[in-house]
């Protein structure tokens, strides 16, 4: 199976653990799992129901200020923002429209009427969403064209280990919906291809990426 990321050939092994079949891309590190394992997103609701993301959780708030005070030191100062696969809370467009951000909000769940088809923003943040992506790269390029010109894509997904011993004890595989995963080289890779540059990076989760 090829890799849906750059198209090169990828290696097929199993998690005997989960009785599951990975893909592993060498050129760019995306790892996928087998697409029998898919579900559509509405299948995927009943486990996203579960997700216990208050707006008034302190620990919830803390969370997403660490991902904006990364991003935000990187990037110049936006007018505008859209928060794309918000999930039920809409807390992350509230703290960056505390920093004098005007910000929409977009899920295909639970806020499937957030997109102006024709509007377009200075900044795009998507936090726990990439792993879920059955097509990543459309997604991505979709979302570099809902960007102004030197507009910014952030993006927060756990990094893979790329070795194959841990990659088999990760936590982060056992979520039945996160189906696709990513290190810094998937994003230097998907940049490249898609005529966009890495500014940054935190080598742990998240990454910062300018429109030219």
């Amino acid at each position: 199976m090829r890799c849906n990321i750059c198209d090169e050939p990828t290696m097929m092994f199993m998690n005997e653990k989960q009785q599951m079949l990975y893909y592993h891309c060498s050129n760019c590190e995306y790892i996928f799992k087998h697409p029998s394992v898919y579900k559509e997103i509405n299948d995927q609701k009943e486990r996203y129901d579960l997700h216990e993301n208050e707006d008034d959780n302190e620990g919830y708030r803390a969370y997403f200020k660490r991902f904006l005070d990364f991003v935000l030191s990187l990037v110049q100062k936006p007018k505008n923002a859209l928060d794309f696969g918000c999930g039920k809370s809409t807390l992350l467009a509230s703290m960056l429209q505390e920093e004098g951000i005007d910000c929409d909000y977009y899920d295909p769940l639970y806020h499937p009427d957030g997109l102006d088809e024709d509007k377009k923003y200075d900044l795009i943040v998507s936090t726990e969403v990439f792993e879920h992506l059955q097509q990543p790269k459309e997604v991505f390029e979709s979302l570099l064209k809902r960007l102004n010109s030197g507009g910014y894509l952030a993006i927060q997904t756990e990094f893979h280990p790329n070795e194959m011993g841990p990659f088999m004890h990760w936590y982060y595989t056992q979520d039945p919906t996160h189906i696709v995963f990513f290190t810094v080289e998937t994003f230097e890779v998907l940049s490249t291809l898609c005529q966009c540059r890495l500014v940054d990076d935190n080598g742990k989760n998240i990454v910062v990426i300018k429109k030219k």
